[in-house]
């Protein structure tokens, strides 16, 4: 498989432009709009592939930006929306939720990748409305950790964490699940997606990934910022770092893991995911603290280590299914984040291990949505972009 040639391909047979804005769709049919952190993962791979679309990529999301600040997860660029996405339709063609905070990111691997400072200066001033956002509207109780109000916020649609504050059990079928979250979306649009209000009554998780991302890219805002000689941005990414990242040590750490939690009272939501791995990628673990993970639960045969990759559910827990879309398959976006982590902290064991069982996964069954951890098969869209990120998996 010579994946260079073939991610590039696929990247540009996904490409769209429309009204003027080039992006690139996750899968032909099946998602044929604009998602945020998937512009955001397609952004990183064409850093080094094709950078001026790259930056398109970010200039199309970036479009769409809400005037408190708030990035809307998905931007129906073509009209006729099926209900399928239907997911409270903001005011200028998006959803009126968002998704993990990639963003900063991604526009600092273009901009390692290119030296543009002009683009960096041209995208600072709504990325920095993005996080003031993120930090100022979604931690009502300003306790410094950022709230989800609905499951798809987090990017993992359907994760048994969830179950509990959504009110399923955990054998709920997949098409259920996709039922309770529209009813979710219902509810917010009666309180007008007040965020307070919504998190309180309906659904309110303080969620490790996305908490985790969000440390990360408030990392990389404060070097754009610097960059930029802008010292209020500067402290604010620095500062809130610091903060958010405290914040999920005293709430959501116990038993040597993260946890995501629910509620006014953090109630600490005990279903293993690989949302464990997740802090990795933000440095939020001791190295001892690190190695103990590894060592108990990353290498774990019987709960995430399978032979093709990590499972995205922990094969003990009793919703885990092989084949049930983010309750247990593999997927390679977090593939991606773990092998950042993992590289980070010096386990190069283990980071090779998930650049290889990525690899393999591609070579089998192609660009696939996600993998049934056992046996490799590829499950839900054909053609779907993440997979490209295994060009991005390249430190061991």
């Amino acid at each position: 498989m010579d994946l260079p040639k073939e991610a590039l391909a696929l990247l540009r047979k996904n490409r769209r432009v429309t009204g003027g804005y080039q992006y690139t769709v996750p899968a032909q049919g099946k998602y044929p709009y604009q998602w945020l952190w998937d512009s955001c993962f397609h952004a990183i791979v064409l850093s080094s592939l094709e950078p001026d679309a790259a930056k398109a990529e970010i200039r199309s999301l970036l479009s769409r930006q809400f005037p408190d600040g708030m990035v809307p997860h998905i931007i129906f660029w073509e009209k006729g929306f099926p209900h399928l996405y239907d997911w409270g339709w903001g005011t200028n063609g998006t959803s009126s939720i968002t998704q993990p905070p990639m963003l900063a990111y991604a526009v600092w691997e273009i901009h390692k990748r290119t030296g543009d400072k002009a683009f960096l200066e041209e995208v600072y001033p709504k990325l920095l409305a993005f996080y003031q956002y993120l930090i100022g509207k979604r931690d009502p109780q300003d306790h410094h950790l950022v709230g989800i109000i609905n499951p798809d916020e987090s990017g993992e649609d359907n994760s048994p964490r969830f179950d509990t504050p959504l009110g399923v059990k955990s054998d709920i079928t997949f098409l259920w699940h996709l039922y309770r979250r529209h009813k979710l979306v219902m509810e917010n649009r009666v309180c007008n997606f007040d965020v307070e209000m919504c998190m309180s009554k309906n659904f309110w998780v303080k969620d490790v990934p996305f908490n985790a991302i969000l440390v990360k890219n408030l990392e990389i805002l404060g070097h754009i910022a610097s960059l930029l000689a802008h010292n209020e941005g500067t402290h604010f990414a620095t500062e809130h770092k610091k903060l958010v990242a405290a914040a999920m040590r005293e709430r959501l750490f116990e038993n040597g893991v993260y946890w995501s939690a629910s509620d006014h009272v953090y109630r600490l939501l005990k279903v293993p995911t690989w949302a464990h791995f997740a802090p990795l990628f933000a440095d939020l673990y001791t190295k001892e603290e690190a190695e103990a993970l590894i060592k108990e639960h990353f290498n774990n045969t019987e709960t995430f280590k399978a032979p093709f990759g990590i499972r995205t559910v922990s094969k003990k827990e009793p919703s885990y299914q092989r084949d049930g879309f983010w309750r247990g398959p593999v997927w390679i976006a977090p593939h991606w984040f773990m092998y950042k982590g993992l590289v980070a902290y010096g386990f190069k064991n283990e980071a090779a291990f998930l650049k290889e069982s990525t690899l393999s996964l591609l070579e089998r069954s192609g660009f696939r949505e996600y993998f049934d951890p056992e046996t490799g098969a590829g499950y839900g869209a054909k053609d779907f972009t993440w997979g490209t990120l295994a060009l991005d998996m390249t430190e061991v």
